[in-house]
């Protein structure tokens, strides 16, 4: 996946700063196994929180949908397998 997806119309309030730290989520966390995930989104939370980083749920779910039409089928089961986690831990 490229950065075209930040250029969605449904993205043009949102802050460049939390879509570049959502692209790099989903790269970093491409090759991650279940045991993996969670580590990895607390670090990625502590980082979040680090740069003030904070996203509402509508943003959450309007950037996922974004990313998700531009995604491969293997970006999109790891972008489900991220939500399933952060769905949980909510």
């Amino acid at each position: 996946m490229n950065n075209d997806w930040m250029n969605d119309p449904a993205l043009a309030g949102f802050d460049r700063a939390k879509l570049e730290f959502l692209q790099a989520l989903v790269f970093e966390s491409r090759s991650l196994n279940r045991e993996q995930m969670l580590p990895f989104l607390m670090a990625v939370a502590k980082r979040g929180q680090a740069d003030h980083i904070t996203f509402s749920n509508e943003e959450i779910e309007t950037i996922v949908a974004v990313i998700k039409k531009e995604s491969s089928p293997e970006e999109t089961a790891a972008i489900d397998k991220m939500m399933k986690m952060y769905k949980k831990k909510g």
